[in-house]
């Protein structure tokens, strides 16, 4: 049951045990509603008996507070076991999700987007908050304090307690046919919403470009119609489950119907007393109120499917494994054979075959989509080969937690990721309790102080979300600043200096330089002079090694390489005219 639950509704060990837990409490609680129902029941006897004496006040007045005492008792076992549990374990859904996202393959994002994960960690988890706690552990309860009062009813009076209780099935049956259609149609508005979601985060992030090109209403127009398509959907959705849950409701108070006909049909044939009948209406009343509300719920609870699925795609996601110890030898970096392709088939490397050995420059160049990228993020273990084998010093990445493997390697990415901190702490991630005196040498190696002594609070200046109060030359020099911190044995370089003036990829490059000695170091570069004194070249075409060699070497060849040097040195002559 433990399991089921915590599949069913991507929930911990805990929090399975607490939805069982929530259920008992709840069910504890209903039943307790019925306690003053018979004490009603016994008062009403002695009414009609007259054997009701002032002797017996006492009995009746303490079963009234010892009524009271338990439906508060069980109120509070069941608000601290649905609510309070609820809450605890959504901080440990939300945690764990997180923790997971860390661990995961980074290919797993390469199929995401940012609204969706951000939906997922967010909004599916508030959404099923609601349902752990407003939805499962009621259902449970109901169920279970249905089950016990049905019962309790057909061995008092079978006749009557059939009566009552035939609805039961046929309102469950109803909802329990209409899940697949609920299904179908939560997905559908998941769908909707996800669309919504990120057309609103590619306006705001796009809004620049839309401005420069006019396109601001076209844009907004199609915006538009992914809010109505959101609310369509909702509307479809709500009236789909309406339909549903509505019907079993009006079947539910059939029963009151039947209980009061079949009562009556009874009581006139003399196989019934008035008090029975009575205490069955009283009974009938109260049983169909939590079971009107649990339908509801159980419509809700097929609703969060979506979500569930959604949630457990994460948490079911392999994470990639290895050995915590390096035990390399160098750092040298060897693809052997190696071949990959994404998710869609499409293979983006086939049998590439080069090393890049510590204490030279090897730089990846070719022309776009040949694969450079991809080689450098599978150097780093972001994706799992298919086939071949990459080492770094003759051990098998794949062996090789990526958390230690990482420790290797220093990265600067063409594209920059800055959080909304200061300059300090933003360029401190490149290596963790580091102090405040290397951080600023590492700052001054990166060019970084040329600018952020000019910021109004200097290095604890905050630069805004993902660096937007900065250009992107500063951006990316505070990206080298953290690789001259980390100061790696393995560099890899993606478009390093793309973003700098001449002046300072020239300055840059010089503090490079100083950093990459007797380290592996792995450039990807379109511009030629960047690669001009590299020590070995791999150019790589549509995904295989074309060419590779020293720069002199290939020159000569009269290949690829030298084909784009020469293209790239005819449009440096370019002018305006």
């Amino acid at each position: 049951m433990v399991k089921y639950l915590q599949r069913r509704f991507a929930l911990s060990h805990k929090g399975a045990v607490d939805v069982i837990k929530g259920g008992l409490f709840c069910a504890l609680q209903n039943v307790s509603f019925m306690l003053p129902v018979g004490l009603l029941y016994m008062l009403v006897r002695e009414l009609l008996s007259g054997d009701l004496s002032v002797s017996k006040l006492p009995f009746f007045i303490i079963g009234i507070v010892i009524c009271s005492a338990f439906i508060l008792l069980a109120t509070r076992f069941e608000y601290n076991g649905t609510y309070l549990a609820t809450y605890l374990e959504t901080g440990v859904r939300r945690i764990s999700l997180a923790e997971k996202l860390r661990r995961i393959p980074l290919s797993f994002f390469g199929k995401k987007d940012l609204a969706d994960l951000t939906s997922a960690i967010m909004n599916d988890c508030a959404v099923l908050e609601a349902s752990q706690s407003h939805f499962v552990s009621p259902l449970i309860g109901a169920a279970l304090s249905t089950t016990v009062i049905a019962l309790s009813t057909l061995f008092f009076d079978w006749k009557m307690g059939l009566a009552a209780v035939w609805v039961l099935p046929v309102a469950f049956a109803i909802v329990g046919f209409a899940s697949k259609v609920q299904r179908g149609l939560s997905k559908k508005s998941m769908s909707a919403k996800i669309a919504c979601e990120d057309g609103i985060q590619e306006c705001m992030e796009c809004m620049s470009d839309l401005r420069s090109n006019n396109a601001e209403r076209k844009y907004l127009k199609g915006l538009h119609e992914k809010i109505r398509g959101v609310e369509h959907r909702l509307i479809i959705s709500e009236l789909g489950t309406a339909a549903f849950v509505v019907s079993a409701g009006l079947v539910l108070r059939l029963g009151i119907a039947t209980t009061a006909l079949v009562g009556a049909y009874l009581l006139t044939r003399g196989e019934l007393d008035v008090l029975t009948f009575f205490m069955f209406l009283l009974v009938v009343s109260r049983l169909y109120d939590p079971l009107e509300g649990t339908l509801q719920n159980l419509a809700a609870i097929i609703a969060t499917n979506s979500n569930i699925e959604r949630m457990n795609e994460i948490l079911d996601c392999e994470i990639q494994g290895g050995s915590t110890e390096l035990s390399n030898k160098n750092c040298d970096i060897s693809f052997d054979s190696v071949g990959f392709s994404y998710k869609n088939g499409e293979t983006v490397l086939d049998n590439v075959t080069f090393t890049a050995k510590q204490g030279e420059v090897t730089a990846l160049v070719g022309p776009s989509g040949g694969g450079k990228t991809t080689v450098s993020r599978l150097a780093a273990r972001f994706w799992d080969i298919e086939r071949g084998k990459i080492t770094v010093g003759g051990t098998d990445i794949s062996t090789v937690n990526p958390e230690a493997l990482m420790s290797l390697y220093s990265i600067v990415f063409q594209d920059v990721t800055l959080f909304d901190n200061t300059v300090m702490e933003n360029i401190r991630i490149g290596k963790k309790d580091t102090s405040d005196e290397e951080v600023l040498a590492a700052a001054k190696l990166a060019n970084v102080d040329e600018f952020a002594e000019k910021l109004p609070e200097k290095y604890d200046t905050k630069i805004g979300e993902n660096g937007c109060e900065l250009s992107g030359g500063e951006r990316q020099r505070i990206s080298i600043a953290r690789a001259f911190l980390k100061d790696a044995p393995i560099i890899l370089l993606d478009e390093a200096t793309a973003s700098l003036d001449v002046e300072n990829e020239t300055a840059i490059q010089s503090a490079l330089s100083r950093l990459i000695r007797n380290k592996t170091v792995l450039v990807i570069a379109h511009r030629m002079r960047t690669v001009a004194n590299a020590d070995k070249i791999v150019v790589l075409s549509d995904g295989k090694v074309a060419e590779q060699g020293a720069p002199s070497e290939l020159l000569k060849q009269n290949g690829i390489f030298a084909r784009m040097a020469k293209l790239q040195t005819e449009s440096a002559e370019w002018t305006l005219k």
